[in-house]
């Protein structure tokens, strides 16, 4: 097994929108925005991950920045691949043309057929021999120390940057799901109509990222509240560089709307799901996981819209990546894996 062991290399993938997150024996070995920067003239690849979110927005007509992830699925297959190989050189091991690679990967619920095949097929072209998927809120079961085999029904909510699964876990399968391609993604776009449409400010992406976590919010009134953030932006009206300050109460009146789907969708995911396992989610309550889960008086509004206790994972932007480790170790003994075979 130990000689085996030389020529194999296991890895477990969490291939999110916002951010791509590899575990290598245990160990978080790559967490890096889900990014590539390509020379346009040349089609070679520059940067991938920070060194090319450094670079988002700042590009001049040859170099181009992409996100190859969308809703949390694959929207550009050759950049995906790209991105996947230049994330695997980073773990910096040298691999042998016999090395085993195995992976496991995770994906949303929601996700296609067509949409999972060009998973595989980005695997299959980074040269790996054994490959499964995982869904998203399994994994976050499995990353946040719960036991999916037992016949006791938990309700995960994993918000990430592309995608919002909700689903109800029993006996190693989801019951019963609703995917929402409403995630952190919608909350930047929010922001940066409220911002444009109420200050005459155009920011972009990286900005209002960095104002959904410093004053980031869901309800306009919070225990501890964020000091309020100052913005630097183009004036639309004179074209020059200006700086406003943001306030979490103006955010939680932007980041209303896109936080009601979700609270609709998590009504949906329990209006369907059986009385028994009805009875034991009011008793265990509702598990909160992914970036989104971070941020602030998010749990207590969805609390008081279910009347259910809402807990938020102790990290819960690595739960799913943990989940998918552990998967990983046990592929022999998870059915919910999905191997390249079944497709």
């Amino acid at each position: 097994m130990k000689l085996f062991s030389l020529f194999s290399q296991e890895l477990a993938i969490d291939l999110g929108t916002a951010n791509t997150l590899i575990i290598q024996d245990g160990v978080t070995v790559v967490n890096e925005p889900s990014i590539v920067a390509i020379d346009w003239k040349t089609g070679e690849t520059i940067a991938v991950g920070h060194r090319a979110m450094l670079m988002h927005e700042k590009t001049h007509e040859n170099i181009k920045t992409i996100r190859p992830l969308k809703d949390g699925v694959i929207a550009d297959f050759q950049a995906a691949e790209n991105m996947i190989k230049g994330m695997i050189n980073m773990l910096g091991t040298k691999r042998r043309f016999f090395t085993h690679l195995k992976m496991v990967i995770c994906i949303p619920s929601g996700i296609t057929e067509v949409e999972k095949r060009a998973v595989f097929d980005s695997a299959d072209h980074v040269d790996a021999k054994e490959v499964y998927l995982i869904h998203e809120p399994m994994a976050a079961a499995l990353g946040i120390g719960l036991d999916v085999e037992e016949p006791v029904g938990n309700m995960i909510i994993d918000i990430g940057g592309g995608t919002t699964e909700i689903a109800v876990i029993a006996l190693s399968g989801i019951v019963c799901d609703q995917s929402l391609r409403i995630a952190g993604d919608e909350f930047t776009k929010a922001i940066i109509e409220h911002i444009k449409k109420n200050h005459n400010v155009l920011i972009g992406e990286r900005t209002a990222e960095q104002i959904k976590i410093n004053v980031g919010s869901a309800l306009p009134v919070l225990e501890n509240p964020p000091p309020d953030y100052s913005v630097n932006g183009r004036d639309l009206v004179t074209g020059i560089p200006k700086q406003v300050t943001i306030s979490h109460q103006e955010i939680a009146q932007c980041l209303n709307e896109p936080i009601s789907q979700i609270e609709e969708a998590i009504v949906k995911a329990l209006e369907t799901t059986p009385p028994e396992l009805s009875s034991d989610i009011y008793s265990t309550g509702i598990y909160l996981t992914g970036g989104g889960a971070l941020l602030r008086g998010l749990d207590k509004r969805i609390s008081e819209r279910t009347k259910l206790e809402v807990h938020v994972a102790d990290d819960p932007l690595l739960a799913v990546v943990k989940g998918t480790g552990i998967a990983l170790k046990n592929t022999g003994r998870y059915t919910f894996l999905i191997p390249r075979k079944s497709l």
